[in-house]
Formats: C-alpha cells, structure tokens, sequence
C-alpha cells in the first residue's frame, strides 16, 4: 500500500499550484519545447544548456529552433518565467528536473547513453530530497530503473521515499503545428508516489495523460511508436523497389490502396528516413533485444531497406543520366533539400548525408541548396547552400528533390532543371521528359 507522506503532498501541492520550479537539462528541439509550454503554463524554468550560444540567445529572448517563434521565447523570458544558465548549479534548488539530453548511437550501432549519464552525475551531485527527475530521452526499456536510479540513489536517497523518478518519453514533431497540449502524454513509474507526482505535473501542460505500469512500459512505448513508422516506411520502399523494376508507379499504387476506409494506413517511400528517431530507435530495440538473447530479424531487415534506400537513389540518377547521354562521373548534381524532413533545418541522421557521399564517389560534383540549412559538413567539408535560381537549376545536369520544402518554387525547378530525380512526388503533375520519380 502507498503511504502519501508531507513532503509529498507538498510537492504536489506545488504542482498544481504551477509554483514547483523546474530545471530542464538540455535546450534541443524536446527540451527547448517542453520548457516554453511549461513557462507558459505559469511555472518557472531553466534550461541548462551547455552551449553557450544558446544560452546567451534564450537569455536575450532569441529562439534558434524551427517550429518556436521568437514570440513565444520573448514572451516567457520578458514574464521571468523562463532563464537559461549553462551551470547546474540551480539543480540544487529546483523541484523537477527534467532530462532531455541526446540519445546517440555509437560506432558500432550500440546505444550511446553518455549525455543521460552525465545528466544524471550532475543531478545526483546538487540533489537534495524531495526533487521529482523525469527522464524524457528516448531509449530502451531498461534504463530509467537500470541505469539512472542507481547514480540518483548512489548520494544516499532512495527513490520512492525520498526522491521521485520517472520516463516520460517526447513526442515532439518539428516542423508539425500541432498544439503541444493536444499530444498525449505517457508516463511511467516504478513506484506508486513518483507515477502519481509525473502523472500530476504533466497534466499541467497536457490534454490528455496516459499511466502506464512501469518505467520500462513507457520506454517500451516510445520505441514501439518509432519501430513502427521505420517497419512501414521500409515496406513502401521495397514496394517502390519492385513496382521501379516492373514499371509501376508506387505512388498510384499506394494512393489507390489508401481509399479503403479500414485495415490501412499509407506510408510512402522515400530516400530514407531521417531524424534522431525513426533510424536511431530500432537500433536501441534491437540492441535491447540482443541482451535477451532475442533476433528482431523484422527489425533490423527493414532498417538495412531503408539504409539502402541513398543508394538506390544514386543508381537510379546515374540511370537517368545515362539515359540523356551522360555520365554521373563528371556531372554537376544539385541537391534541394537537406535537411531530414520538410521546413525544419534539421539534418540528423539526414539522407543527404549518405546520398552526397556516394555521389562523390562516383565522381559527381555535387552542391545544395537549402533554405533551412545555410552550411552543411559532409564528412568533415564544409558546403554552404547555393542560392536556388534560374541559373542554378539550367547550369545543373540533374537536380535531386531530397527534401519537400514548402518555399521551392516547384514549378521553377521543373521548367528550369534540365533532367530532374524526385524523391518525393512533388512532381507527380509534371509528365515532361527528363524527370522520373522514385
């Protein structure tokens, strides 16, 4: 039986009171984010972020992340209800901490913890009791009650009795303006008091709560949400594969097969996905499932289908040359777009990443343009985005759509660009010679 003690019922009062201060480590698209909402929903925040460019920027009420308007940064840090400090010292006087720092993978395809457990090494060195830590990077099931329980328990307080610990995994969406309050938010606990504070504090700023039994649950939810999308995108990019090799356009299929009004859901090929989740997730499952002696063969077949999706695209521009009498080596190949998904300049895990590469290997001189990402390091160069006009697209031998960005003038670039590779059916109108799709 759960035993509600006062300085329980004191930081819930807190809570829903909105006066708890809380600490958000790590300033990125999550942290950033989740740290405006609660600022706005009347508590006082601090992001801790290392960077001190990023810091000076909150400070002055300046925003460097896409989908937040300078508005909405301005107007919490002119109310005092959102600093910024690239110390952890304010660790020691908070309520709630909120941790959401990278969750990387390695070399070797492994899960890459360190910001979690250098997160974690500074909370534990500024704890006091009575602090609620909520961990809301993405990993695998396991390491809320594996990994940061023993560092927070190792100062000498125990969670559930004088400390409170729980996951919450992010769900942000950059680039979608869906209102933050409307997404559901997921919760996890092991312990009967650190659910129901977790639980309290996210319904502050969230429509919709959702309790699930465990730390590891919601872990596990996360991962699942994430496999999920990578699985399909990989099975219409293998369809595509096929419908390309028997002449079939994929995207007539897939968007005759989306009138059925039950038991589908479209997915739509592409040249990879890209981002911290949808390619970084099902190596965090597959490793976790490794440590049980499990093979997650769907797993890692439909995450080697969309690793290979960058050279498909390269094979396939390399065709379309050939077929107008040229060769890729040699060839001026403009890329528009970059950045992983459509009006955002985030290139994380990005396929031009792994398509600029291969083209250079073949000798291809390659350059992009991007209105979202103004310089780019591929493999230790630096490029910087071309300005896209009228001489730009007629100088190119061939221009790759990467990337769907609302602000190209898709009807410049189909008039102007002499052959055209389209990866993502923005073109589907254009019946012209010399632009073929994936």
């Amino acid at each position: 039986m759960s035993v509600t003690r006062p300085v329980d019922i004191q930081l819930l009062d807190r809570i829903q009171q909105r006066t708890a201060s809380v600490a958000v480590i790590g300033g990125g698209y999550v942290g950033l984010t989740t740290a405006v909402e609660l600022a706005r929903a009347g508590f006082g925040v601090t992001v801790i972020e290392l960077d001190r460019s990023k810091v000076a920027a909150l400070q002055a009420g300046s925003n460097y992340i896409d989908h937040l308007s300078d508005g909405a940064i301005s107007e919490v840090v002119r109310s005092g209800r959102l600093q910024a400090s690239a110390s952890f010292l304010p660790l020691a006087s908070t309520d709630v901490v909120l941790i959401c720092v990278p969750t990387p993978i390695t070399d070797h395809h492994a899960p890459d913890l360190s910001f979690v457990r250098a997160a974690a090494e500074q909370i534990r060195a500024h704890m006091r009791a009575g602090q609620l830590v909520i961990l809301e990077s993405t990993t695998y099931p396991g390491t809320t009650a594996e990994l940061l329980k023993p560092i927070l328990e190792s100062a000498g307080l125990v969670v559930g009795r004088d400390i409170w610990l729980a996951f919450s995994p992010e769900r942000t969406d950059p680039g979608n303006k869906r209102p933050f309050a409307t997404i559901p938010k997921v919760v996890g606990a092991d312990d009967p008091e650190s659910s129901r504070l977790a639980t309290a504090f996210f319904q502050t700023i969230a429509e919709r709560v959702v309790t699930v039994s465990s730390a590891a649950a919601a872990e596990m939810v996360k991962l699942y949400e994430n496999v999920f999308r990578n699985i399909n995108i990989a099975f219409a990019n293998e369809v595509a594969l096929l419908c390309d090799r028997i002449g079939l356009d994929v995207w007539e299929i897939i968007d005759a097969a989306a009138t059925k009004p039950y038991g589908f859901m479209p997915f739509y090929p592409g040249p990879g996905p890209g981002g911290h989740c949808i390619p970084v997730d099902p190596i965090y499952l597959a490793w976790r499932a490794q440590q049980f002696d499990l093979p997650v063969r769907f797993i890692e077949l439909a995450t080697s289908i969309n690793l290979s999706m960058p050279r498909h695209v390269c094979n396939k521009l390399a065709g379309l040359l050939n077929e107008h009498g040229k060769c890729l080596k040699g060839a001026r190949i403009l890329v528009l777009g970059v950045a992983y998904k459509r009006n955002i300049s985030d290139v994380r895990e990005s396929p031009a990443l792994k398509l600029i590469p291969l083209l250079r290997e073949n000798h291809a001189v390659v350059l992009y343009s991007d209105p979202h990402v103004p310089t780019l390091r591929v493999e230790g160069e630096l490029m910087e985005s071309t300005p896209l006009d009228e001489d730009t697209l007629a100088s190119c031998d061939c221009a790759v759509i990467l990337t769907d960005h609302s602000a190209y003038d898709y009807e410049a670039i189909a008039r102007h660009a002499p052959l055209i590779m389209d990866t993502r059916n923005v073109l589907r109108d254009v019946t012209r010679p010399g632009v073929v799709r994936l």
